[in-house]
């Protein structure tokens, strides 16, 4: 499980009494004078909210909507809704953590400004980190994918078949089928690549310009 989930309160999080949802859909599970919640309806069943928590609690990878449908129950627009509305609640709240959509579900996540304090909770040693040749290699899969073994060698300038496996050890990259004019062997970066990342999709990678050469345009240009 992720250090965020470590954060959270191990007894539980309160919702404010009668948050409601867009529409005035009420949580399931209304809270009492206490600020408790109560049962979801009068079968008994357990608060909505309040049982998609200690699902989330325990999950070691993003946990998708449709997931949750079904083994609470319950329509994907209601959980959906819910999910939204606790991820606020954690916000006005000032709570350590946070809840986002990643990876194509959802997950707890330690917010940013508390960083430093749980690196200092996490040893170092638990933790082994990419060298800067792995990093330069799933960089250049992350923007160019689906892309060949020796496409990612041609960028880099050095062949990158260990670093790859690595990688794909690490569950970073995987494989991407058979480029169509090549026939070469091609890979992309994983859902789990997502998730460290926090990202939803690929498409909220950072954009390349602001990080290349001023000059990148004319040596370019004077290349081809």
């Amino acid at each position: 499980m992720a250090p965020v989930a470590q954060a959270a309160d191990a007894g539980g999080t309160e919702l404010a009494g009668g948050t409601e949802l867009a529409g005035g859909t009420e949580l399931a599970g209304e809270t009492g004078p206490a600020g408790e919640t109560g049962p979801a309806d009068s079968t008994g069943r357990p608060d909505l909210a309040a049982s998609m928590e200690a699902i989330l609690l325990v999950a070691d990878e993003p946990v998708p909507e449709v997931a949750l449908a079904q083994v609470l129950e319950r329509p994907r627009g209601e959980i959906a809704a819910v999910l939204s509305t606790l991820a606020a609640s954690y916000t006005s709240q000032g709570r350590g953590f946070d809840l986002r959509k990643v990876a194509g579900g959802w997950r707890y996540y330690s917010r940013e400004q508390y960083a430093p304090v749980v690196e200092r909770f996490v040893s170092d040693s638990q933790e082994v980190r990419l060298t800067q040749a792995a990093l330069e290699t799933l960089a250049v899969v992350a923007y160019r994918q689906p892309v060949s073994r020796s496409r990612v060698a041609a960028v880099r300038g050095v062949n990158c078949d260990g670093v790859l496996r690595t990688l794909m050890l690490r569950g970073l990259v995987e494989e991407a089928g058979a480029d169509p004019d090549s026939g070469a062997l091609t890979f992309r970066t994983s859902g789990y690549f997502l998730e460290r990342l926090g990202l939803d999709s690929l498409d909220e990678l950072p954009e390349l310009a602001p990080f290349l050469p001023d000059d990148i345009d004319e040596e370019q240009d004077t290349g081809s």
